[in-house]
């Protein structure tokens, strides 16, 4: 907290696609740091002492560029490491590293990060094609593929740049980085809606952000849709900024914190 660099790695040099740079973010579990190093040279899953920075395990992946940040998921006190990724989406040990299961990838140039609830796990990614798999953890071992393991799949309207959102058992995304959104039951693959485009925007790269009863899509103007959260499709108002943004909203208590090319700003309810 004094400022002081208490440790720092070199992964080395990333090779990405069309040099598009880089978009995985760490994820911290206990404490390990773990680093899905994708790209067009060597790639690898690196877990790291957050404490010292040095190797806890590092298994090499046969993966070409993502951007997708992994996640832990417990069950059944086997905390997995869920991995999102053109050749495949995995699952390993992530206190050994050792792969636990696998089963078909998605699209090239995985953005979108996986989601899970009660026991599934939910990958997507839409570029050049479209891509949904919901994996069931229950007894998931060796290649899925095929198998009951997957719950339900898509092959439409899947997300290229925004991450999906997850919000009390509904499954919200985005097609491609367009502002057309469909929502589904995540755990029956059921379709509440599909293909509704939010007038009024364009181009997105954030993720959709859920929080009470309202869904909250922005796009790249500055302008943010406010959908109703429920089975049915309900624009309740179109608000705008006059900035551009790529990152997300985060909620904190009754703050909404934007992140713009020009301003962080802060929206309240007020006194």
């Amino acid at each position: 907290l004094e400022g002081n660099v208490v440790w720092e790695r070199d992964l080395g040099d990333m090779q990405k696609r069309r040099e598009f740079g880089e978009g995985s973010s760490p994820v911290l579990h206990g404490d390990t740091i773990f680093i899905q190093w994708d790209h067009e040279g060597p790639s690898a899953l690196f877990a790291l002492d957050k404490k010292t920075g040095k190797d806890r395990w590092k298994v090499d992946r046969d993966e070409i560029s993502s951007w997708s940040t992994p996640l832990v998921v417990e069950h059944e006190g086997t905390p997995n490491l869920v991995t999102s990724a053109t050749g495949q989406v995995a699952g390993y040990h992530a206190d050994t590293g050792e792969r636990l299961w696998h089963t078909t990838g998605m699209t090239v140039n995985v953005i979108p990060s996986p989601v899970t609830l009660d026991g599934l796990v939910i990958a997507m990614s839409g570029f050049r094609g479209a891509a949904l798999r919901a994996i069931r953890l229950d007894g998931a071992r060796g290649d899925l593929t095929g198998t009951d393991a997957i719950a339900w799949s898509l092959d439409r309207d899947t997300p290229y740049t925004p991450s999906p959102l997850l919000y009390e058992g509904t499954l919200y995304f985005l097609k491609t980085n367009r502002a057309i959104l469909s929502s589904f039951d995540a755990r029956t693959g059921k379709e509440h809606y599909s293909g509704q485009r939010l007038e009024g925007l364009g181009s997105i790269y954030s993720s959709p952000v859920g929080v009470a009863d309202r869904v909250y899509v922005t796009d790249r103007d500055g302008n943010t849709a406010v959908v109703r959260h429920g089975p049915d499709f309900e624009v309740l108002a179109t608000n705008s900024l006059d900035d551009g943004f790529d990152a997300s909203m985060v909620v904190v208590g009754d703050e909404i914190l934007l992140r713009g090319q020009k301003y962080l700003y802060s929206i309240g309810a007020g006194e």
